[in-house]
């Protein structure tokens, strides 16, 4: 039995969460949420602009502000080039809170979208809807990819929580490596059974070029609501981040709160690998980033994520369209050549930092 003084002393533990490890920089968080929104802004007209035929920034203002059907570049900057900019901030403020979120609940430093299975479970599911359904709409292939990532997850947790005492971060990694790569193999079995190498392979490479208004339409409600999610989770993403056992002693429901926080991370990184492919290291990169400038309190590190991951795939998004005109490179493989190095400087500043 718990004595009416020890009943005390926890509930005194408790409320002292202000004595606990969690450096915050507020003052740092607001200046980049300031300057990173003016600079998401800027980026999204300058993306607008630039392409196979260069625009005006002045003819997008009009185009925006005052369109005009009958002009070609007006159409040009509706149809295509303004659903393509929101697609890549929206896609990389989803990568990057999932990634956040996950290093967050495991503590692994590691973590982010792919260690869940979700990018092998979206190729997978998108493999057999070529193979078997070639006409199939892009709106379906979405679907498609989305459920093939939520399944890849629950198997991934299934896998890793059969064990006596549950899930752990190591036994998440080992399932999500495992389930990965078993995924995979499918997906490359299937496009050389079915001739889909080339297809695939343009997926995979990922990339927001193509995106259209019917498709936006679909990401953002789901979208939005799992960063409103996500932001509502800060405080408690906080203090797993800071260890289950702390997490609990002060009151918090960890399953509960795991259960909930992976739900949004599929939600998160689910649509936005069906949309545009695993675009890697966005989740990986930018979480250790933003934790660098504004400590480990997740009521900043969220939504900062959220505005770096956007300004990270807006002007890679620019540079994809660039670096070889007029011709594009494949956007996750420049993520990638830029992200490499980054990381491996990163983590060898802070070895087995989570935080």
């Amino acid at each position: 039995m718990v004595s009416s003084q020890d009943s005390d002393s926890i509930n005194s533990t408790k409320l002292r969460t202000s004595d606990l490890p969690i450096t915050s920089r507020p003052t740092a968080a607001i200046l980049i949420l300031i300057i990173g929104l003016g600079g998401i802004l800027f980026g999204l007209a300058l993306s607008i602009s630039v392409g196979a035929a260069d625009i005006k920034l002045s003819t997008v203002w009009e185009a925006v502000f005052h369109f005009n059907p009958d002009i070609r570049q007006h159409q040009v900057i509706w149809e295509l080039r303004i659903p393509r900019s929101l697609a890549g901030a929206l896609v990389g403020a989803c990568f990057a809170v999932a990634g956040a979120m996950m290093q967050g609940m495991t503590r692994n430093p590691l973590a982010d979208s792919g260690l869940l299975g979700l990018n092998a479970g979206a190729t997978a599911a998108l493999a057999f809807a070529f193979a078997f359904t070639p006409s199939m709409p892009f709106t379906l292939i979405m679907l498609f990819c989305f459920i093939g990532a939520a399944l890849a997850a629950l198997l991934v947790f299934g896998i890793g929580s059969l064990s006596r005492n549950g899930l752990t971060p190591i036994r998440l990694t080992l399932a999500g490596a495992a389930v990965s790569a078993l995924l995979l193999a499918v997906s490359q079995g299937v496009a050389i059974l079915f001739h889909l190498s080339q297809d695939l392979t343009f997926w995979l490479a990922g990339g927001v070029a193509g995106t259209t208004w019917g498709q936006l339409k679909i990401m953002a409600p789901p979208i939005l609501v799992a960063l409103i999610v996500a932001m509502m989770m800060s405080r408690s993403i906080t203090l797993l981040s800071l260890g289950s056992e702390v997490a609990a002693g002060l009151g918090q429901n960890t399953r509960l709160v795991q259960a909930g926080g992976m739900l949004t991370v599929v939600v998160l990184a689910g649509t936005a690998v069906s949309a545009v492919g695993p675009i890697a290291f966005v989740g990986l990169l930018i979480p250790h980033i933003t934790r660098y400038l504004v400590g480990i309190d997740y009521r900043w590190v969220i939504p900062c994520s959220a505005v770096l991951g956007s300004l990270l795939l807006i002007f890679a998004d620019i540079g994809a369209r660039l670096l070889n005109a007029p011709y594009e490179t494949p956007i996750g493989a420049l993520i990638s050549l830029l992200g490499v190095p980054f990381f491996i400087y990163l983590a060898s500043r802070r070895k087995g930092a989570v935080s």
